[in-house]
């Protein structure tokens, strides 16, 4: 994605089953489940910390008072309280089981014979909400006035179904047109949203466009890209997924073999 540019030099001088909101309630017999996503982005990160910054207390930031660490129904707390964010009409939240669990319960589900596609995967999804492996993994929310959307991403009830990344969009980027109007226009529109970030979370202490708690990346981290920021703890993420693995490997439904 493209990052903020030399606009910013210029300029300078956001285990349970979830209850969910009455109009999105989670079906259990015919709501969407997906697999959960392991392509999460997280990575060891190169950048540059700013010379005399101090480290940001990016743990303690928010995107329409959500924050790293919350929990499912902490953040629907927050959206009604803030009250300009909506859930999205569809597909608003997602549930997920861990690729490793799915897997489990498939081979399950098939030594009970088990076979026909969809009574398959009606088997794997009940028994993955009796066992709480079933989770929220993803908040979906919008404020149409504005243009702006709000995706929150949760971990899996191993570590408490928590938001480990948060990623806000505008359209401060879009064009209109080819008319050189146009582009002077998401200029304006993108320093103005630049100064809104910088008046709320102070400059970046890393490269030109990341706020970080530590030198490791894997630790709370911002940055801030054309109208979007991205709040992320890839360290709990990371520390979910291995838990994960590591609790279906021990609940792994073998054959009493006896030899």
């Amino acid at each position: 994605m493209k990052r903020f540019w030399i606009l910013f030099g210029i300029f300078v001088c956001f285990a349970t089953t979830p209850v969910l909101a009455d109009d999105d309630e989670f079906d259990a017999e015919n709501g969407e489940v997906t697999v959960d996503n392991e392509d999460d982005g997280c990575g060891v990160i190169q950048y540059e910390i700013v010379d005399g910054a101090d480290m940001a207390n990016v743990q303690n930031f928010d995107i329409a008072g959500i924050m790293l660490g919350m929990k499912f129904e902490d953040v629907q707390a927050a959206v009604r309280e803030n009250g300009l964010y909506k859930l999205r009409p569809k597909n608003s939240v997602v549930f997920s089981i861990h690729k490793d669990w799915k897997y489990n319960l498939d081979y399950e589900c098939r030594q009970n014979k088990v076979y026909v596609p969809s009574q398959l995967e009606k088997c794997i999804n009940t028994l993955a909400r009796s066992r709480g492996v079933l989770y929220a993994s993803e908040m979906h929310l919008e404020r149409t006035t504005t243009g702006e959307t709000i995706d929150v991403f949760f971990t899996s009830n191993a570590t408490n179904n928590v938001v480990w990344k948060i990623v806000y969009k505008n359209d401060v980027d879009e064009l209109e047109g080819d008319d050189p109007k146009f582009a002077n226009q998401r200029d304006k529109k993108i320093m103005a949203f630049w100064q809104a970030v910088l008046d709320k979370y102070g400059s970046p202490n890393a490269d030109s466009d990341k706020w970080v708690s530590s030198d490791n990346s894997y630790d709370p981290m911002m940055t801030a890209y054309y109208g979007e920021l991205e709040i992320a703890e890839c360290g709990i993420k990371s520390e979910d997924s291995v838990m994960n693995i590591k609790h279906a490997n021990d609940n792994f439904f073998a054959k009493p073999y006896a030899f």
